[in-house]
């Protein structure tokens, strides 16, 4: 199973797949739910199974269904062929609706894997505005050409990762894409799909919601500026996770139980279609007072990704005395403080709210992602790492 937000890439994933197998001598079918002609196959089991046998013969093969969520009972539907035991391989993709992830998921328990795809991720952003040139060698690029690094993370930050934004080349273009991306979810994940009814209210949540990255989320308040009742905000919440739109970060604490009724924070998976629903779609210079949070919000996905295949969590701390620090990566036996500045340090210095982590918590080491100090210091025995936002990546990898 393929999963991740609307026109991220999944179908030309898809599509490299099926070249890459080809070349190889492999067997390939491809079926696009959204195209008739493909669709008619899909009627039940045996329509599809009497066209793969009429394409493969009896040799094994790789079959593709993009867009799975269309197919009604999609879950029992491909749980009913994995238990046939046939020779097929099922590569299967979706949006993220909820039938896709929670049905489907569900139905499918012990019999498939899951590759959950994001926008273009940095590392990737800079590989492709740099025409692969420094592909092995990122790191010494970053060191070396600090300024042409500075550049592409204003853009980045601006315009986000979705691959056509990307590709674009002038900001008419971005706009165009970015717009064609937020009305495409709008129509077929939320109203197709999700059926919800109140939709200038959930534009208007969406939009509230953007504007709050970074921030402790007050339901109260936050229903109450949409018209809409506090049940129906956390439904439309819960809507923007599951549809990748929106990811939760909840509060941490030793207490379990004060973690699940704290209020958590909320950052986007793509900062340009954030930017977008609150009309600052354009280079970040000209909205400076944003790029605090929108840093933040980088350095969130950022972590999210290099920690996916660990049993790491990640949180944030905030006292009633307002003391905060951005991020706790949280392994269980260890926990690792995170605070993000977009800013170049002169020299290290330890913010207040670090320091009383510090000494509440004991941690074995801590992290200042900046622009580029690259340094460490002792704090009450903790080693605390000045770490350029572009090590980030290779710094976790060393410790999971």
């Amino acid at each position: 199973m393929i999963v991740g937000p609307r026109q991220c890439g999944k179908t030309t994933l898809m599509r490299f797949l099926v070249d890459d197998l080809e070349k190889k001598g492999e067997q390939t079918l491809f079926f696009n739910l959204d195209i008739e002609e493909d669709n008619k196959f899909l009627q039940s089991q045996k329509s599809l199974l009497n066209k793969i046998r009429l394409e493969f013969g009896d040799k094994k093969g790789f079959v593709f269904l993009d867009e799975i969520q269309r197919k009604e009972g999609a879950g029992s539907f491909l749980k009913g062929l994995y238990d046939m035991n046939l020779p097929y391989k099922f590569i299967v993709s979706g949006s993220g609706n909820i039938e896709l992830k929670e049905k489907i998921s569900e139905s499918l328990m012990g019999r498939k894997r899951v590759f959950q795809m994001r926008p273009i991720l940095w590392n990737e952003f800079v590989d492709f505005k740099t025409d692969y040139k420094y592909s092995n060698r990122l790191n010494i690029f970053f060191d070396v050409e600090r300024e042409k690094v500075g550049d592409l993370l204003m853009e980045y930050l601006s315009f986000g990762g979705y691959p056509k934004v990307v590709t674009a080349v002038s900001l008419e273009e971005k706009q165009l894409e970015i717009k064609e991306v937020f009305d495409s979810y709008i129509t077929k994940d939320i109203v197709q799909w999700l059926r919800v009814e109140k939709i200038e209210s959930f534009e208007k949540l969406f939009r509230l919601s953007a504007a709050q990255i970074g921030n402790l989320i007050d339901f109260s308040s936050l229903a109450s500026a949409g018209n809409i009742s506090t049940k129906t905000l956390k439904n439309y919440l819960w809507y923007l996770q599951k549809t990748f739109i929106l990811e939760k970060c909840p509060p941490f604490f030793k207490n379990k139980k004060k973690e699940i009724v704290k209020s958590p924070i909320f950052y986007f998976y793509d900062l340009g279609l954030r930017n977008y629903a609150i009309n600052r779609f354009n280079l970040m210079e000209n909205f400076i007072d944003d790029a605090g949070f929108l840093f933040e919000n980088f350095i969130f996905n950022e972590l999210k990704n290099s920690l996916r295949n660990s049993s790491a969590k990640i949180n944030f701390w905030r006292t009633k005395s307002q003391a905060e620090v951005d991020f706790v990566i949280n392994f269980g036996d260890k926990i690792i403080p995170v605070e993000t500045k977009f800013k170049k340090f002169a020299e290290p210095k330890i913010e207040k709210s670090l320091r009383s982590f510090i000494k509440k918590y004991s941690p074995e080491q801590a992290f200042v992602v900046n622009k580029d100090l690259n340094q460490r210091i002792i704090y009450e025995n903790t080693n605390i790492k000045f770490i350029p936002f572009w090590k980030l990546d290779s710094v976790l990898k060393s410790i999971i």
